[in-house]
């Protein structure tokens, strides 16, 4: 693709993101951020008995990259299983989005995918203990001062 479709692929999934808003009763709710330019991510995660994800949803507040890189996640990892979440490419994701274009932004490119493999190492242990992958949520729009 040529750099034109990389940014107007990026600018698609900002303006109209899928899969944003909470998800009721998520057997993984994870926070992340990005100290350095205030991006900040809560994913929300349904998994079933094989710990595959069956819906997947994102509420956040940042920048063009990292919100469409959320928005775009959501659908790239719907129907996987943990195993396959924890195996994911950075690289994968940084041509999907344009290397070019995030070059510069690679921590906002990779804010929710790092989020989510970081939730998919720890919910293993907290499932064997028969219990769900829940941080203390910080809900995003209470962070804006808009």
């Amino acid at each position: 693709m040529e750099r034109q479709e990389y940014i107007e692929f990026i600018l698609d999934h900002y303006q109209h993101p899928r899969n944003k808003g909470a998800l009721e009763d998520p057997d993984m709710l994870v926070n992340g951020g990005n100290p350095g330019c205030g991006d900040v991510v809560t994913l929300y995660v349904k998994l079933d008995n094989e710990d595959r994800i069956t819906d997947i949803r994102f509420e956040g507040h940042g920048c063009t990259i990292s919100m469409a890189a959320a928005s775009f996640l959501t659908e790239m990892v719907n129907g996987k299983k943990l195993d396959e979440i924890r195996q994911l490419d950075y690289q994968q994701l940084i041509d999907i989005l344009g290397p070019e274009v995030v070059k510069s932004r690679l921590r906002c490119a990779t804010l929710a995918m790092d989020t989510l493999q970081g939730a998919a190492r720890e919910y293993p242990s907290r499932k064997a203990t028969g219990q769900k992958l829940i941080q203390p949520i910080v809900l995003t729009h209470t962070l804006l001062t808009e």
